[in-house]
């Protein structure tokens, strides 16, 4: 029905379940939580930003967990747009940074979301949990949120409020242009290494093998068995 299933992808040329995948839940408590986030997270986005622009950002942060999700959980059927919203609390956090001289009370937003995300990651170490997807997704989303969300500073100035002969000052930051060029590279280079590795077959666990505790950490209560 179009959930990420490792083996359909790589030899059933079912590439598609990498996308579908972000609209299947596992359940309708599973379905309300993700669209509890979407709403408190996406809406203030989208208002600042536009549809499309976070539109963008939410698929492709949502391809991203799917791609790191499959490289190391290959036994599982995996569903939810977890990677999608992560993608989304990414780019709310490199857009802060990447405007951070437009923004009053800067430490405290930054504190805040750093919090937020740091709590919801660690909630990807429980058992049946896909975290993998949630780091992909907020990767993706960190990166695309210096290439998409960026602001004009406040000194740059109109060309058609200049006088004469005036010299017109950048609308953004030379930081900004910075950030905009590692991230194109950054997330262009991750991608096609992902896909190559993904549909080559390797197995994200041999080349990191401490990965696995990114996801599930086993203590005497549970076993990470299935992860």
């Amino acid at each position: 029905m179009g959930a990420l299933e490792l083996n359909k992808v790589v030899h059933e040329n079912q590439g598609w379940r990498l996308i579908t995948c972000i609209w299947l839940h596992a359940g309708v408590i599973h379905l309300l939580a993700n669209m509890l986030s979407l709403v408190f997270i996406g809406i203030r986005l989208e208002q600042q930003f536009g549809f499309v622009r976070i539109g963008l950002i939410y698929l492709l942060s949502g391809l991203g967990g799917s791609i790191l999700s499959s490289l190391f959980i290959q036994r599982n059927i995996s569903v939810g747009a977890s990677g999608a919203l992560f993608g989304l609390l990414g780019a709310m956090l490199s857009e802060l940074l990447t405007n951070w001289t437009i923004y009053t009370s800067k430490a405290a937003a930054l504190i805040t979301l750093v919090i937020i995300i740091a709590v919801n990651l660690a909630v990807g170490i429980l058992p049946h949990v896909d975290n993998f997807a949630h780091i992909g997704g907020f990767l993706t989303g960190f990166l695309l949120g210096f290439v998409l969300l960026l602001r004009p500073q406040f000194g740059w100035v109109q060309r058609q409020h200049l006088p004469a002969g005036a010299r017109e000052k950048s609308k953004h930051k030379s930081y900004q242009y910075v950030f905009w060029v590692m991230a194109v590279v950054l997330v262009i280079v991750g991608f096609a290494m992902g896909l190559i590795m993904l549909f080559r077959g390797e197995i994200g666990y041999d080349h990191c093998r401490w990965c696995r505790y990114l996801s599930c950490v086993p203590i005497s209560k549970w076993h990470c068995g299935n992860k």
